[in-house]
């Protein structure tokens, strides 16, 4: 046998050692952005790679051109998945009920800007977002002609954020906690 050819036991681990080194820190930063720990990323990131795995060994036919990409979609779908499945949705007509503790930095100041905008935007962005209307059941609800005019207005009340977050030079480290 031949000494210099690698067992396939062993072209496995080079191969997810190359993976992780390819994607692992994105995961984690994506993860931590979303509000989620280091452990909940590497769980997310170890589910990505037995998916990503399984649909190159079962499907050898199709191509995938960039792995970290790929991988990262995948860990993206599984956030959002255990995301929803273990989140405690409030509304946010009883934000001013909700006890203030230390685990919701990030959630109060995210919120503060939201309220920047104004009360018909809070209610516009609430409905497209955590109530997740149909833009047509906005537009309807709100009083704009057409969808694409309920869009727009969702468009300018996300912008009046982005200008406030602008104004403030905040940046998404102060939204984050570090690890």
């Amino acid at each position: 046998m031949n000494k210099n050819r690698l067992s396939t036991v062993e072209l496995r681990e080079v191969f997810f050692t190359a993976l992780y080194t390819k994607a692992f820190s994105a995961v984690v930063r994506y993860i931590a952005r979303m509000g989620g720990s280091l452990e909940e990323a590497q769980d997310i990131f170890q589910d990505s790679l037995v998916i990503y795995y399984e649909k190159i060994t079962s499907s050898p036919a199709e191509i995938i051109v960039n792995e970290k990409a790929y991988l990262l979609g995948i860990a993206k779908k599984l956030w959002l998945q255990h995301y929803k499945a273990s989140s405690k949705h409030e509304p946010l007509n009883d934000f001013d009920t909700v006890a203030v503790t230390d685990e919701q930095p990030a959630t109060l100041k995210i919120l503060h800007y939201l309220q920047t905008s104004g009360k018909k935007c809070m209610e516009l962005l609430k409905a497209y977002y955590y109530d997740e209307l149909p833009v047509r059941d906005i537009a309807t609800l709100f009083g704009y002609s057409g969808t694409h005019s309920a869009t727009v207005g969702k468009y300018k009340c996300l912008e009046k954020v982005r200008e406030t977050v602008k104004q403030k030079s905040l940046n998404y480290a102060d939204f984050i906690e570090q690890y």
